[in-house]
């Protein structure tokens, strides 16, 4: 296994992390963990040199950090730095930042989390935690011990992620970055500005939750075959060139993955004991290159989810149903796309419920027809 700086803390990291939210299920029911083969996994993933496991309060129904917890018994807790998230959705008021904390606590088996991160902020969590106290907290617990490190995860524009950053002495943060999302969200120019400020980062969803594996459009597959990229006779697989892609940063601290089986731990244990920062060639970024632009022609909707649209009199959530819609033709993923979409429909802010009022086409700056692109967007989701 390699090892990379975790920011200005002091401490190295291995390049693969433990991402603790697609554990084995059964039966498809998220909520219920195959607990001894996810207990294999992550046993088997510290023997080989892996040392940071993420987890949350909300993944597996709950249950994520309880397996954690138990998976961590028997002198694996003292090997890891171990990663949890204070669920911000559910605070109400400052007490329950330590209610929410102690619980963690209790569900891992530890006194302590090394790295804790405000979960999933956008400008309206930020502003909401923020505004109640949560800085105050996590100086309060990083003197108190409870929490060694403190971070958060993102997932907004990268002007929001600049004000975050330079709101607080962070020692880290955790966002999403892909060969393909490069531009998405904080993007690499978020990694740059992070890094810049000696804070660690920590990659999310480098294969976009496995969209980048799956499925994979024939131009794709094209773009990254061996004759044209210059790898090994035998290739890569697309998950490979996805974390490769990622792991050739050099300001990436640890990239999160997802595994599901003790096949994939197996196969990313390899892959992250010979990536480098700086190892592909000019043909492999090329060849990636190729790719990325092979996805992004597949795109529906040059929708930046701005949010300008927002709120829709009638609740359409338009941002959202663009993104299912572009998501699903553009990585293939459509059977995922639409289980999500039934959601939002359930919640009644499907595109069905959109009158045509004209609001959304008025403040949209990308000037899209957004009435004739939300039929087409339900018509492709709800079949």
């Amino acid at each position: 296994m390699r090892y990379r700086q975790f920011g200005r803390c002091g401490f190295d990291v291995s390049a693969l992390g433990f991402g603790c939210m697609r554990l084995p299920c059964v039966g498809g029911d998220q909520s219920a963990i195959r607990e001894d083969e996810a207990v294999r996994m992550i046993r088997y993933a510290v023997d080989e040199g892996v040392n940071y496991l993420d987890t949350a309060y909300g993944y597996h129904g709950g249950n994520s950090e309880k397996l954690v917890g138990r998976a961590l018994a028997d002198g694996y807790r003292d090997r890891v730095k171990l990663a949890t998230k204070l669920p911000v959705w559910l605070c109400k008021s400052p007490a329950d930042f330590d209610r929410l904390l102690g619980e963690q606590l209790e569900r891992l088996a530890t006194d302590h989390i090394d790295c804790y991160l405000l979960h999933s902020l956008d400008k309206k969590s930020w502003a909401k935690v923020r505004d109640m106290g949560v800085l105050d907290f996590l100086l309060g617990e990083l003197r108190r011990g409870r929490i060694r490190y403190a971070g958060f995860s993102f997932h907004d524009a990268y002007e929001e992620f600049t004000n975050i950053v330079d709101a607080f002495d962070w020692n880290f943060c955790q966002i999403m970055l892909n060969y393909v999302d490069v531009e998405y969200q904080a993007g690499l120019a978020g990694l740059s500005y992070a890094s810049a400020r000696g804070l660690a980062v920590v990659i999310m969803e480098p294969i976009r939750g496995g969209k980048l594996a799956a499925k994979v459009p024939d131009e794709v597959t094209a773009a990254l075959s061996v004759a044209e990229a210059g790898v090994a006779p035998e290739g890569w697989s697309p998950a490979e060139w996805a974390l490769r892609w990622v792991w050739n940063l050099p300001e990436v601290s640890v990239v999160l993955s997802g595994m599901s089986s003790m096949e994939q731990v197996v196969d990313n244990i390899r892959i992250a004991s010979d990536a480098t920062a700086g190892a592909l060639s000019r043909r492999q970024m090329a060849a990636l290159a190729r790719a990325r632009e092979a996805y992004m022609a597949r795109v529906r909707i040059s929708c930046t989810e701005c949010g300008y649209c927002q709120p829709c009199p009638e609740g359409v959530l338009i941002p959202d149903i663009f993104t299912l819609y572009n998501d699903g033709g553009t990585f293939n993923a459509w059977e995922s796309c639409r289980r999500m979409y039934r959601g939002i429909a359930k919640a009644a802010k499907d595109a069905s419920k959109c009158v045509e009022c004209g609001r959304c086409e008025g403040a949209c700056p990308q000037q899209l027809r957004v009435i004739e692109l939300l039929k087409e967007a339900h018509v492709a989701l709800a079949e």
